[in-house]
């Protein structure tokens, strides 16, 4: 038969719990914007994913998007593929390729794709509950961005891994209104790689 514990072992006992009680507060503390916080986190620390992007206006061409960390990204258009590896764009169109430096800092115009994520702390973002995107359950949220002009909305749909499986974002130029679709996948593909074209 067990013995029961000593006084000083349950105090000890009762100390361990508090941190564990502490989690479960925090756990259920945490809202849409801390829930948006972390994943944040998780989708900047990613080595390497695919995305692909159409808009709503058709003269947008469709695109697919490859990134490896920290800086490469390979861009698959119609019209050509573009690489761009650090601060050197490099385009291949009718299989002639051309080599352009760019001014420093110039590849954040590239970063479309994972702005929202570095933009969390500015953005008011809302549960809409659970769907299904391509037969996989996901977390939607909204997000509103006000403190850049113009102001956007954006509608993202996280999957049960923690990553981002789908986002609608809808802004306006002048008085015409678009909206660009996000679809993400390919998540740590090792498979991934991305050299300048020869």
């Amino acid at each position: 038969m067990s013995s029961p514990l000593r006084p000083r072992s349950a105090h000890r006992f009762a100390w361990l719990l508090v941190p564990l009680s502490l989690l479960a507060a925090i756990a259920a503390w945490a809202g849409p914007k801390e829930e948006m916080k972390a994943l944040s986190v998780k989708f900047l620390a990613l080595r390497s994913y695919h995305v692909s992007m159409e808009g709503s206006d058709k003269r947008m061409q469709k695109m697919e998007m490859d990134f490896v960390a920290p800086n490469r990204y390979r861009m698959s258009m119609p019209m050509g593929t573009q690489y761009v590896i650090g601060d050197t764009m490099y385009m291949t169109i009718d299989g002639r390729t051309m080599k352009i430096p760019m001014p420093k800092g110039t590849v954040t115009q590239w970063r479309e794709s994972d702005r929202a994520f570095r933009e969390v702390d500015q953005m008011q973002i809302e549960a809409l509950g659970m769907e299904t995107v391509n037969g996989k359950p996901a977390k939607k949220y909204r997000m509103t961005q006000t403190a850049r002009k113009p102001a956007t909305t954006s509608l993202i749909w996280v999957g049960m891994n923690g990553y981002p499986l789908k986002m609608q974002t809808t802004g306006s130029t002048g008085k015409q209104a678009h909206t660009m679709t996000v679809h993400y996948s390919r998540f740590n593909d090792p498979s991934i790689r991305i050299e300048p074209p020869k």
